[in-house]
C-alpha cells in the first residue's frame, strides 16, 4: 500500500492511494499513521480494506507520511563515493547521528534556509519507518521490524555542521530540514530495498543519481547495529545515507541560496518537490 497524510500542517488525516491513483480517507479506520498503527497487524488490516468504498479525498497538501515521529536516526557516509567526495575515510562502522523531529515537514513544503546560513546542502536518502519495537535484534530479523519505506531529504547547513564547534546535529535539525514522503510504501510493495534508484535535481539539473546497491552498510545491517545502542520504537525513522552529488562535493561547491526548486525521488517511492525560501531573522 501507499499510505500518506493530507491536510493542513498539524491537521493531517491518514489516507491511502487506490488502484486508480485516487486518495482515500482512512480517518474512519485509523486515527493517524503513527506508532502502533504501523504494526504488522494494523497494516494487514488496512491492506484488506476495499479502498474504493472509502470516501475520496480532493487533492490537498501532502504532509509527512508518518506522524508523531519519536526520533530520526541518520547514517552518515553510507555510500562509498559520497565519503570520497567529502574527503573522509570509508567508515568501518555505521556513523550514527540524530536529527530533531521538529525538522520534519511535508514532501512539498518550502525549504527554509536559516537566516545565518552559508552552506545549505541537500541529501536524498531512502528512509525506513519502524513498525515494531527493536532492541538488540539480529540482521536476519531486522527487516521484519520495518513498516515501510519513503523518500527523505537530509538537508544540512554545513557551516553549522562543521564550522560552528558542535556536533552534526545542529547542522541537520533546522526547521524544514527533514521532508518526509510523499508516501509510506509498505514492505510488500518493495521487492528489494537494496536495488532502488535515487535522484535529486536542482532547477532541472541532476546532481544526485545513485542506487541503494552501492550502500556500504545494508538496511539490515543498519537496523541491527542501531538497535544495539538505542531501542527503536514504532514510528521512528531511520535515514540510510546519501549517494554522491551533494553540494559540498561540487567543484566549486554549490549551496542553496533561495529561489531554487528541488526535486528528489526514489524508484517506486515517489518524488518530493520543494521551493527554497530564505527564513527571515527573528525580530524583537
Amino acid at each position: 500500500m501507499k499510505l500518506l497524510r493530507v491536510g493542513e500542517a498539524g491537521r493531517e488525516v491518514p489516507a491511502a492511494v487506490d488502484s486508480q491513483g485516487n486518495l482515500r480517507d482512512l480517518s474512519g479506520v485509523v486515527d493517524d499513521l503513527c506508532g502502533r498503527s504501523l504494526a504488522p497487524n494494523a497494516l494487514q488490516a488496512l491492506a484488506k480494506l476495499d479502498l474504493e468504498a472509502l470516501p475520496k479525498l480532493q487533492p490537498a497538501r501532502i504532509g509527512p507520511c508518518v506522524g508523531s515521529v519519536g526520533k530520526i536516526v541518520c547514517i552518515g557516509l553510507n555510500y562509498r563515493d559520497h565519503a570520497l567526495e567529502a574527503g573522509l575515510p570509508i567508515p568501518a562502522e555505521p556513523i550514527v547521528f540524530l536529527k530533531a523531529s521538529s525538522a520534519i515537514c511535508g514532501p512539498n513544503d518550502p525549504i527554509l534556509v536559516p537566516a545565518a546560513a552559508e552552506k545549505t546542502d541537500w541529501e536524498v536518502e531512502l528512509a525506513v519507518a519502524i513498525g515494531t519495537e527493536a532492541s538488540y535484534i539480529t540482521e536476519d530479523a531486522a527487516l521484519t521490524h520495518v513498516a515501510g519505506y519513503c523518500v527523505f531529504n537530509d538537508l544540512s547547513e554545513r557551516s553549522f555542521q562543521f564550522d560552528r564547534g558542535g556536533t552534526w546535529d545542529k547542522g541537520k535539525s533546522c526547521d524544514t530540514f527533514a521532508p518526509l514522503g510523499p508516501w509510506l510504501v509498505t514492505i510488500d510493495e518493495v521487492k528489494d530495498p537494496q536495488d532502488l534508484r535515487l535522484w535529486l535535481d536542482i532547477d532541472q539539473r541532476r546532481y544526485q543519481d545513485g542506487s541503494t546497491r552501492t550502500m556500504i552498510f545494508s538496511l539490515a545491517q543498519i537496523i541491527s547495529y542501531v538497535s544495539r545502542f538505542m531501542r527503536l520504537e514504532p514510528g521512528d525513522i531511520i535515514a540510510t545515507g546519501t549517494p554522491p552529488g551533494v553540494g559540498m562535493g561540487q567543484k566549486p561547491p554549490v549551496f542553496l541560496k533561495g529561489g531554487e526548486t528541488v526535486r528528489a525521488g526514489i524508484q517506486g517511492l515517489g518524488e518530493q518537490v520543494q521551493r527554497v525560501e530564505l527564513r527571515q531573522p527573528a525580530r524583537a
